[in-house]
């Protein structure tokens, strides 16, 4: 018997190679996944600017980011935007200044789509061959009520749906449905049940994996994971003899791995 639906996730059109460079921009579950990517030895840039959670934003950090890798993964968390009273502008971050100077607004499916056009433009104009991952947060706003945070990431599936068919170096993991349809249980969330646990989020690395890693990456990660669990050994004595040379063959193994990878 099974207890539980499987999300199926259409295989991608590219795969990521050992210690490919990737950025991540968006809500706090993009922090999430990737610093998991960054636990694996790859080279990552999470949110360079803070945490962004709407459309708008995440295209505002696109616009200041000086590089731009092969793969980029852009995770919507909301379509509520914030405007500055006095100038109209969208703000990133209101940095504590007082609320009554903003008005807050919920962008439309169609204005989502424009920002998030106008970040894949960019992208494509910095690297011709770059490849969008789009992903929605399963992080719940509490704060809209449920049933407000459920219209929010409705607009933005629709949003990213109409992304997708638009350019094809746009492709969309069904992170918001592995937790809430494949997962569907309380204990999947941290205690403010709002945010997904730690192993919700390892859950998802591990079916990101097993599509978009190339299987050189797929290989390195496993030579990696007996070397990563030696060097986060927590001794009784961090300055014995035999600790200080068990850590010395461990990042000289470190030393070894990389450069089997390292062109």
């Amino acid at each position: 018997m099974d207890f539980r639906t499987i999300v199926n996730i259409e295989m991608p059109s590219f795969l990521i190679e050992p210690l490919e460079p990737l950025l991540f921009v968006g809500s706090c579950f993009a922090d999430g996944i990737g610093r998991r990517f960054g636990e694996e030895h790859f080279p990552v840039n999470v949110n360079p600017f803070g945490t962004m959670y709407n459309p708008a934003s995440v295209f505002h950090t696109l616009q200041r980011c000086e590089s731009i890798p092969r793969v980029v993964f852009l995770t919507m968390g909301t379509n509520h935007v914030y405007r500055l009273k006095e100038s109209g502008e969208i703000v990133d971050n209101c940095r504590k200044r007082p609320q009554n100077l903003f008005l807050e607004e919920e962008l439309s499916i169609a204005e989502c789509v424009d920002f998030l056009s106008q970040a894949v433009v960019c992208l494509m104009k910095r690297n011709a061959e770059v490849r969008v991952v789009m992903t929605v947060s399963p992080i719940r706003y509490a704060k809209y009520g449920f049933h407000g945070s459920q219209l929010s990431k409705a607009v933005l599936q629709l949003a990213v749906h109409e992304l997708c068919k638009l350019y094809g170096c746009v492709s969309y993991f069904p992170a918001y449905e592995l937790v809430l349809d494949e997962l569907r249980d309380y204990r999947f969330y941290q205690p403010d049940m709002l945010h997904p646990s730690q192993q919700a989020v390892d859950f998802i690395w591990e079916r990101l994996a097993e599509l978009y890693l190339s299987p050189a990456a797929k290989q390195f990660v496993k030579d990696w994971k007996p070397i990563k669990a030696a060097l986060g050994h927590q001794p009784f004595d961090p300055e014995s003899e035999d600790y200080l040379q068990f850590l010395a063959q461990a990042k000289e193994n470190e030393k070894q791995l990389l450069a089997r990878y390292i062109i």
